[in-house]
C-alpha cells in the first residue's frame, strides 16, 4: 500500500514538472520569436530559417542539443546495457558525422539554399524531377526522425506515469507542437540553447550518481568483460561498426542538420559551431555506455534495454533529482524533434506545394501554412511512432533506406561535376532496394547489423555508373542556382548575392 502510494506521488510529480518545463519551453518560444521581429510578423525566412542570421552560440546551442537526443538517452544506453562499450560507438560515429559535416557542407551556407532538395537538385542542372524525388525523400526521413523522438519520449512518460505508450506518444507529439507552430524555427533554436544545457547537467549527475550506485568505474569494466565474454566473437565486430556508420551517414544527410547550415550567419559560424559541437559529442560518447553498463549490473533483465536510462535516474537519484534528470531526457526528444519538425515543413512548403499546385505559396501565406504543414508533419510522424518501439533499430533501418542515398548523391554533387539526373535518380533507388534485400535477408541482417553500409556503398557505385551510361548536363551551376533562387518562396527583394542567391565563380570553388 505504502509503496503504491508513493508510485502514485512519483507519477504526479512528474507530470507537474512535465506540463511545467512544457509552459516555459512554450513561453519562451513565443517571447523570442515576437522579440526578433519586435512589432511586426514573422516573414517565411524568418519561420523557416529564423532570418538567415543565427550566431555561433546559438548554432553551437541547437546543434548540441540535437545531437544529445533520443538516439543517445534512449538508443546508446540501451545498445551500451546489450552490448557493453559498443555503446561508446552511437557517440563516435556522431562526432565524427558533425566534423565532417563542417568540412564538407558548411561552404553551402554561401548559395543560400532553403532545402536539401534544392541543393540536391542544383547538383543536376535544377532538374525538377530530381527535386521532387529528393523532396519526397527528405520528407519521409523528418517523418521518421520526428518518430523516433516521439518514441523516445513516449517510452519515459510510459515509464515514469503508468500512461499506456499510445497514450504518452499522443502527449508527447502534443507537447512539442505547440512552441514550434507558435514560434518557428526562431523558437527552436532558442528553446535548444536551453535544453542543451539541461542535458548535459542531467547525463553528467546520472553517470556520476551511477557509478556510485555500482561500485565505480572497476565495477563497470568488470561488466563489461562478462558482457563481452558472453557474446558471440567472429564478426560481431562489424554490426557495432555499422552503427556508427549509420549515426555518421544519419548527421550528413539528416535534413535538420542542413537547416543549421542555411539559417547560420555565416560559414565561420557555422563551422565553429559544428567543431566545438563533434568535439563535445565525441567527450560526450562515454556517458551512455557507463549508464548502460551500469543499469546491466543493477537490473539484468529489463524487458527493453531502452528502459535503462529512466530506470536509472528512479534507482540510483533522490526523487527530485531523478525527476530533474529525467526532464533533461525528455527535452533530448524534444528538441530533436523540433528541429526535424521545421526542417519537414520546410520541405512541404518550399518544394512540395509547387509539385503538387504547380505553383509557389503567396509570400504573405507562408507563415500560415508553415503552421499548417506542421501539424500535418506531427500527425504523420505520430502515425510511424505508434508501429515501433525499438529506438536503434528504426533509427538504422530508416537511415539505411532513406538517407544512404541523399547521402551519396550529395557527396557525389559536392566534389564531382559529373553528376546527373540519371545517376542521382539510381542512388535513390538502389538505397531502400538494398536495404529492404539486407531486412529481408536474415544471413546479411547478422552480418552487417543494419543495412547502412551496403546501402550507402552500392548507392555511389550505381550514382557514378548512372551518370557516366548518360549525358552529362547541359546547364553550368551557375545557371542552375540561379534558377533555383528565382523560384524561392521565401526570397525577398535585396542588394547583394548573400541575400538572392546570387552566385559566381569563387562562390562555387568554396562550396565545392
Amino acid at each position: 500500500m505504502q509503496q503504491s502510494i508513493q508510485q502514485t506521488e512519483q507519477q504526479w510529480l512528474f507530470l507537474t514538472g512535465f506540463a511545467l518545463y512544457l509552459l516555459a519551453m512554450v513561453m519562451l518560444g513565443w517571447w523570442v520569436s515576437h522579440r526578433a521581429k519586435g512589432a511586426g510578423e514573422q516573414s517565411g525566412e524568418d519561420f523557416l530559417l529564423g532570418g538567415r542570421a543565427l550566431p555561433f552560440w546559438l548554432m553551437l546551442g541547437t546543434t548540441v542539443a540535437t545531437m544529445v537526443g533520443t538516439g543517445s538517452s534512449m538508443g546508446a544506453v540501451g545498445y551500451a546495457y546489450q552490448h557493453g562499450w559498443g555503446g561508446v560507438l552511437y557517440g563516435l560515429g556522431g562526432g565524427i558525422g558533425i566534423l565532417l559535416l563542417a568540412w564538407w557542407f558548411a561552404p553551402l551556407r554561401k548559395l543560400n539554399f532553403l532545402t536539401m532538395a534544392e541543393e540536391l537538385s542544383y547538383y543536376t542542372g535544377a532538374d525538377k524531377q530530381v527535386r521532387h524525388v529528393v523532396g519526397v525523400l527528405i520528407f519521409i526521413a523528418c517523418i521518421g526522425w520526428l518518430g523516433a523522438h516521439m518514441l523516445g519520449g513516449s517510452m519515459y512518460l510510459a515509464w515514469l506515469t503508468g500512461l499506456s505508450l499510445t497514450e504518452s506518444k499522443l502527449l508527447i507529439a502534443a507537447g512539442f507542437a505547440i512552441y514550434v507552430v507558435i514560434g518557428g524555427y526562431t523558437a527552436v533554436v532558442w528553446t535548444d540553447a536551453v535544453q542543451a544545457i539541461i542535458l548535459f547537467v542531467g547525463f553528467i549527475l546520472m553517470a556520476g550518481f551511477a557509478l556510485a550506485a555500482v561500485g565505480g568505474v572497476d565495477a563497470i569494466q568488470t561488466q563489461a568483460n562478462t558482457l563481452a565474454a558472453a557474446q558471440t566473437a567472429g564478426t560481431a565486430w562489424l554490426p557495432g561498426l555499422s552503427l556508427a556508420v549509420a549515426v555518421a551517414v544519419g548527421v550528413l544527410a539528416t535534413p535538420s542538420f542542413r537547416q543549421r547550415i542555411y539559417s547560420g550567419k555565416d560559414v565561420s559560424a557555422i563551422r565553429k559551431s559544428f567543431v566545438c559541437s563533434g568535439l563535445l559529442y565525441l567527450f560526450f560518447s562515454m556517458i551512455p555506455a557507463v549508464l548502460g553498463l551500469a543499469a546491466l549490473q543493477l537490473a539484468p533483465s529489463l524487458q527493453n534495454p531502452s528502459y535503462a536510462f529512466p530506470f536509472l535516474a528512479l534507482n540510483t537519484l533522490p526523487l527530485a533529482l531523478g525527476v530533474l534528470v529525467l526532464l533533461a531526457g525528455i527535452s533530448a526528444t524534444l528538441s530533436s524533434a523540433s528541429s526535424d519538425a521545421i526542417a519537414g515543413v520546410s520541405v512541404l512548403v518550399g518544394d512540395l506545394y509547387k509539385a503538387l499546385f504547380g505553383r509557389l505559396p503567396a509570400p504573405e501565406k507562408v507563415v500560415l501554412l508553415s503552421r499548417l504543414g506542421l501539424v500535418a508533419v506531427v500527425a504523420l510522424a505520430l502515425g510511424f511512432a505508434l508501429l515501433a518501439d525499438n529506438i536503434i533499430g528504426y533509427i538504422t533501418t530508416m537511415v539505411g533506406m532513406v538517407l544512404s542515398g541523399l547521402f551519396a548523391v550529395a557527396l557525389l554533387g559536392l566534389r564531382w561535376t559529373r553528376l546527373n539526373k540519371a545517376g542521382a535518380l539510381a542512388a535513390l533507388l538502389t538505397a531502400p532496394l538494398v536495404s529492404l534485400l539486407v531486412l529481408w535477408w536474415p544471413g546479411a541482417l547478422a552480418f552487417w547489423g543494419n543495412p547502412v553500409i551496403p546501402a550507402t556503398v552500392l548507392s555511389l557505385v550505381a550514382a557514378i555508373i548512372g551518370s557516366l551510361l548518360s549525358a552529362p548536363v547541359a546547364m553550368s551551376r551557375a545557371e542552375a542556382l540561379a534558377l533555383l533562387a528565382a523560384g524561392r518562396v521565401t526570397d525577398q527583394p535585396a542588394t547583394g548575392p548573400e541575400k538572392t542567391g546570387g552566385y559566381s565563380t569563387a562562390t562555387e570553388a568554396e562550396a565545392g
